[in-house]
């Protein structure tokens, strides 16, 4: 896999700093305000797929099923 939270963690602080850039004015402002929102769908679904498979990790290790697959690349840093 090539992407991890770290990247995601990343991307978001840019779109912050844009989202802040005090040039933006009018239409650009607008297009960057919807790409902020699209881009924080995206994220809650990242992010809710992480906590899945976490989930999934800790629930086969609480039922003595050990470890039986390493950590999702995802989450790895």
């Amino acid at each position: 896999m090539r992407n991890k939270l770290t990247d995601l963690h990343n991307h978001l602080f840019e779109q912050l700093e844009r989202l802040n850039d005090d040039d933006l004015q009018d239409e650009k402002l607008m297009d960057e305000i919807r790409r902020a929102d699209a881009m924080c769908k995206v994220t809650g679904q990242i992010i809710s797929n992480g906590r899945l498979m976490l989930d999934s990790l800790k629930a086969k290790k609480d039922l003595g099923m050990g470890d039986l697959r390493p950590m999702p690349a995802m989450l790895s840093e």
